[in-house]
């Protein structure tokens, strides 16, 4: 399940509306309207901790692969590879669009794809630094 669908599964399952989710993680309502519609994930560790506290959940719920993905990206090489790597994500879920490939396939080849990510990082960390 993407975290677009865990996060209006929750809410609905907790009775909030989004305006209500949104008064209680101080999150903005158009922000929230970008994560279940799929358009946005979040940028930072905390929004998780946010949402699970006011969906009354455990932050794992929320976070997926491609979410873990990002965040590691971004604490290991700083903001300019979080935002590339949430870039990349949001491209090749993009490629998912069209519906033609089952679910398994589409998460083997996301792995695939952020594994030759950190292939290239760790072979390019000599020129590019730690953090950037």
């Amino acid at each position: 399940m993407k975290f677009c669908e865990k996060v209006r599964a929750a809410r609905v399952a907790a009775g909030l509306s989004q305006n209500r989710l949104a008064e209680m993680t101080g999150i903005s309502l158009r922000t929230i309207q970008n994560y279940e519609s799929g358009e946005r994930l979040p940028k930072q560790r905390d929004t998780y901790l946010y949402l699970s506290k006011a969906l009354n959940i455990d932050q794992g719920v929320l976070l997926d692969d491609n979410a873990e993905f990002i965040l590691k990206a971004e604490s290991e090489y700083g903001s300019k590879a979080g935002a590339q790597a949430r870039q990349l994500v949001e491209e090749i879920s993009g490629l998912y669009s069209g519906g033609e490939l089952a679910e398994e396939d589409m998460d083997a080849m996301m792995k695939a794809i952020q594994d030759a990510y950190w292939i290239a990082k760790q072979n390019n960390r000599k020129y590019a630094g730690k953090k950037q």
